[in-house]
């Protein structure tokens, strides 16, 4: 009989474990760089109808046709772009994205930090949220810079509860961003 409790114990854990609806995976970059990328595009191709994603600095082409990919298999995506990283950088995905039907793209400037003057705060999130449901999250911009010569954080996750969460304030961007 004390021969099951250590079972029992295991069992316990693992119920815990299965149970928890936060599924986490965090790749550090440079080191584990491909293996981030190849992650990132995996859950984009996943996506079943909606990709809502926020993100400062954008120049990496894979990840741009791949939401292209989504947009023509009938995903819904939308981008809110930090405006100035964005609007004249030549090498910027903003202007190739734009073209495409289902895909959604918008300019953000950061709230005012000074009185007088014109300067400005950055839109300075990098997240996406694919279906409700799965979170790509991180330091990482969506640059060739960040997925091959910085040290960055490239997180993946399922949480329905805090997709939603993300949703509410991705809205409220949405509302406050300006169409490209």
């Amino acid at each position: 009989m004390r021969h099951i409790w250590p079972l029992l114990a295991l069992f316990s854990l693992l119920t815990l474990l299965h149970a928890d609806p936060t599924h986490l995976r965090c790749y550090t970059l440079p080191y584990e760089s491909k293996e981030a990328l190849r992650a990132m595009v995996k859950t984009i191709d996943g996506a079943r109808y909606r990709i809502d994603a926020a993100i400062y600095s954008f120049t990496h082409k894979t990840i741009a046709k791949r939401l292209v990919n989504a947009a023509k298999r009938g995903v819904k995506v939308r981008i809110v772009f930090d405006r100035s990283s964005n609007l004249k950088n030549q090498k910027s995905q903003l202007g190739y994205l734009a073209k495409y039907r289902n895909i959604q793209t918008l300019l953000l400037e950061g709230r005012p930090y000074r009185k007088k003057g014109s300067e400005r705060a950055l839109m300075h999130m990098k997240v996406m949220i694919v279906d409700n449901r799965r979170i790509v999250t991180g330091s990482a911009n969506w640059t060739y810079s960040a997925f091959g010569k910085n040290y960055e954080i490239l997180c993946l996750m399922e949480n329905y509860a805090l997709a939603k969460r993300l949703e509410r304030s991705f809205e409220r961007m949405v509302r406050e961003a300006k169409p490209y």
